[in-house]
């Protein structure tokens, strides 16, 4: 082999290597809608990487299509909100462990003037009321944590009828504030993307503080024994990190407007 021909392989191994390494410190994380609108992934996520070099790549879903991802393999860590299919999702083999992280709560949106005349009403009180007034009222509709906490409220309310102004957008929950917000219609939002939503128009809380509407925070990886691909030692790193005092501390110091979007619980 000549000299010229040496370099240019070994410039070439050299560039295949470093390719290998930097894409396998790409992780990739499906999530909700709620975790990513709100700007946590912003402030967490940089601290992340200066602590481990890990950069992660983040697919804000609902909780419902996160699953799917990583039942597919499409993902190496989920970061979701609905703990009965999270701990299915670990019985059915496709996670390793699921561990809590942090909380927030659901609450009640609608218009200032209030017309169903729910405010401050016992949640599920208030439900039956909104089924009652036919209310307009924006269901997310798309599988996701919210959605389905919405749907085990309104069973637990005891409503197969919800009202005719019942609408499902199939959609995120920034859309399902705005549409919200620009039809005078109510909607149950977690805590964390009403406090970061800006369009609010003559939007505000009318029913919060029921124990009903706790909203947990889980984080598993994928298994690799069922995707042999999946990057699971860096997922573990960054479960390691979320869950250590450090992780939990950069949870609790996100805030918007000086009020706390997020609880950590990691290990509660």
């Amino acid at each position: 082999m000549t000299r010229k021909l040496f370099f240019r392989v070994f410039a070439a191994f050299f560039l295949i290597s470093a390719s290998t390494t930097c894409f396998a410190q790409n992780l990739v994380m499906a999530s909700t809608t709620s975790t990513e609108q709100s700007g946590l992934f912003q402030h967490l996520l940089p601290e992340f990487k200066k602590s481990t070099g890990i950069d992660v790549k983040v697919v804000a879903l609902g909780t419902g299509q996160s699953l799917d991802m990583g039942r597919r393999g499409d993902a190496d860590i989920l970061f979701v909100h609905d703990q009965v299919a999270e701990e299915k999702f670990v019985a059915d083999g496709f996670g390793i462990k699921r561990l809590p992280v942090m909380y927030n709560d659901f609450v009640l949106i609608g218009p200032a003037n209030d017309p169903a005349k729910v405010a401050g009403k016992e949640f599920i009180n208030a439900l039956r009321s909104l089924a009652k007034a036919n209310a307009s009222f924006i269901s997310r509709g798309d599988k996701s944590g919210t959605h389905a906490a919405e749907l085990r409220y309104w069973k637990n309310a005891n409503l197969e009828n919800k009202g005719t102004g019942y609408k499902e957008c199939g959609c995120g929950m920034g859309p399902a504030l705005n549409i919200a917000s620009s039809t005078d219609s109510y909607v149950l939002a977690d805590r964390g993307s009403w406090l970061s939503f800006k369009n609010r128009g003559s939007m505000k809380i009318l029913v919060e503080g029921d124990s009903r509407l706790y909203n947990q925070y889980g984080v598993m990886a994928v298994n690799p024994a069922k995707h042999p691909h999946v990057k699971v030692d860096s997922a573990q790193k960054f479960i390691d990190w979320v869950v250590s005092p450090v992780g939990q501390s950069a949870i609790a110091s996100y805030k918007i407007g000086g009020e706390q979007l997020f609880f950590p619980n990691a290990g509660k």
